[in-house]
């Protein structure tokens, strides 16, 4: 808590202390109140109790240690690619992935005052989705660890020439101005997050499209990839994200973030699967969940 800005700190603790109230129906987010991870556990389970973590994997441990029935954590943006470090905490977090839920995303900047601002703070992600507006501002982006933090810090600084970059309920929890909505570069700016938990869904109260998340990595022989892929084509089934990341300094071998549209027990998955196993190692399903949104 003591590494929230004063503002936020005090609406921490009070949320905090009804999520230990009843974690189960906790959802741990990154961020400080406010943050569009919080926007999100509302609007994904609206009857939820948001707890506010400092990282992610503050929120993946608040899941594993029992403080919170749930995480909701973002995995990637439309217009910035994928979150840093998200392919590498999913798996070794030991949670299953339960569901997803798209948000768009529309950035504010606020302030003490109404400017002219010199620098905004934000999370690097919202910085770069609104990179075009600063820079025809003069105005020099600043990392922080989230964009309602941001928006604390900046109530907490109290220089009217510094502005934040955090969602709209982030000036009225903090008692900024609202100097200007909707500055990201692209109105169809989307994220998507996923929420997690420590048992993965009975797969039986899936009644609609499903989607599996998984990680694999090749062996190293040639034409490993395409081969293990094959699988997938040959049996119909839709592969709608294909991520490499390099586990380690070595480069010896590329692993893979995928995401197909089936679950598995279809015959179909279950044979893709199969072959993909003579092909690849460390295979490891992350969650099967219901697709929100269609794909293609």
């Amino acid at each position: 808590m003591a590494s929230y800005p004063v503002p936020a700190a005090r609406l921490v603790a009070e949320m905090t202390a009804a999520a230990a109230a009843d974690p189960t129906r906790a959802v741990a987010f990154q961020g400080a109140p406010g943050a569009n991870s919080h926007r999100a556990a509302l609007e994904a389970l609206p009857h939820c109790l948001p707890l506010p973590c400092f990282s992610f994997e503050d929120a993946l441990d608040a899941v594993k240690d029992g403080r919170a029935g749930q995480a909701i954590i973002p995995i990637e943006n439309s217009q910035h690619g994928r979150v840093a470090d998200i392919h590498f905490l999913l798996p070794e977090s030991d949670l299953a992935i339960v569901g997803e839920h798209f948000m768009p995303i529309h950035a504010c900047l606020m302030g003490i005052g109404t400017g002219p601002f010199t620098s905004a703070y934000s999370h690097p992600q919202a910085l770069g989705q609104s990179r075009h507006f600063l820079r025809a501002r003069g105005i020099v982006p600043m990392s922080h660890a989230d964009t309602a933090g941001a928006a604390a810090y900046v109530a907490e600084l109290g220089d009217p020439a510094v502005a934040a970059i955090a969602p709209r309920i982030a000036a009225e929890l903090y008692g900024l101005t609202l100097v200007e909505e909707n500055i990201e570069d692209a109105h169809d700016n989307m994220t998507r997050f996923v929420m997690l938990a420590r048992e993965p869904l009975d797969l039986g109260t899936i009644t609609g499209p499903a989607i599996t998340t998984f990680v694999f990595e090749v062996r190293n022989i040639p034409a490993a990839l395409y081969k293990a892929l094959g699988g997938f084509a040959t049996n119909g089934i839709n592969m709608t994200k294909l991520e490499s990341y390099q586990r380690g300094a070595s480069f010896a071998a590329t692993a893979f973030f995928a995401d197909i549209v089936g679950a598995p027990g279809e015959a179909a998955v279950d044979r893709a699967f199969e072959e993909l196993g003579f092909f690849a190692k460390d295979l490891r399903i992350l969650g099967t969940y219901p697709l929100e949104r269609a794909r293609g």
